[in-house]
């Protein structure tokens, strides 16, 4: 495992001309993987429904900043199934083992996962446990409507998953805003799956300035050009609209 590790770093400097791995050495980002994690305390709620990507996404950014550590966190430790049923996410501890972290990352999921996880009280007494504690408490998609439950976002700017936009404002009384992502104190709310890489990457710049975000934002190479443009529901229409939220609803389990 190890010579496959060192094999792949050996590619990416050759690729850069030795830019890349010189610049990491330079900047103290290249620090052995036996060092001590000294940065930010990352947790990621897992829970049975979930999609993927609102957890992964951000994954993929804030696990990368320097001297971070992120532990995903479910009610109990081991697998857990997302939206589709057919991938599964181990969470590395259960919800009693973490009693606190820097950043609090809760993804969201379709109908089943979200009411589930937001009619689960040992699961929204954990959010609002680590909230008291956190600097950033943040959500991808409709894990809004769990810091809802949680009491966090009643008279606050937040945004959700463009369909459950009234339900949030109506439930729990938070403040829709259309953007991809909404910081409203220690409070960042992203929206649909994909916007949370772009919250990752601003909490990045927050964590660790942003030459190191948008370092991270080349590392994972974010440089989004879809083939069609309807990422939005404005954009896209009522007809799309229907054929998108029908499409979710198949899918999952």
């Amino acid at each position: 495992m190890t010579s496959v590790h060192s094999g792949r770093r050996a590619v990416l400097r050759a690729a850069a001309a030795g830019g890349v791995g010189a610049g990491l050495a330079m900047t103290g980002l290249a620090a052995p993987a036996s060092a001590a994690k000294s940065g930010p305390r990352i947790a990621i709620l897992l829970y049975d429904g979930l999609t993927a990507l609102d957890a992964v996404g951000p994954y993929e950014v804030l696990s990368r900043v320097p001297d971070a550590s992120v532990v995903t966190v479910a009610k109990r430790a081991g697998q857990v199934r997302t939206d589709t049923g057919v991938l599964g996410l181990v969470a590395d501890k259960s919800m009693r083992q973490v009693r606190d972290a820097d950043v609090l990352l809760v993804p969201g999921a379709g109908n089943r996962g979200v009411i589930a996880a937001m009619e689960d009280a040992e699961t929204v007494e954990w959010v609002k446990r680590l909230h008291r504690r956190t600097t950033w408490t943040t959500s991808v998609c409709t894990g809004a409507l769990i810091l809802g439950a949680a009491g966090l976002l009643r008279g606050v700017p937040a945004t959700t998953y463009w369909a459950s936009r009234s339900y949030m404002e109506s439930t729990f009384g938070a403040i829709y805003k259309p953007e991809r992502f909404v910081e409203s104190g220690k409070v960042v709310t992203a929206a649909g799956v994909s916007a949370g890489i772009d919250m990752a990457l601003h909490l990045a710049a927050k964590l660790s300035g942003e030459r190191v975000a948008q370092a991270l934002q080349l590392a994972v190479e974010y440089d989004p050009q879809p083939p069609f443009d309807t990422g939005s529901p404005d954009k896209a229409g009522p007809e799309l609209q229907q054929l998108a939220l029908e499409l979710l609803e198949a899918a999952a389990t």
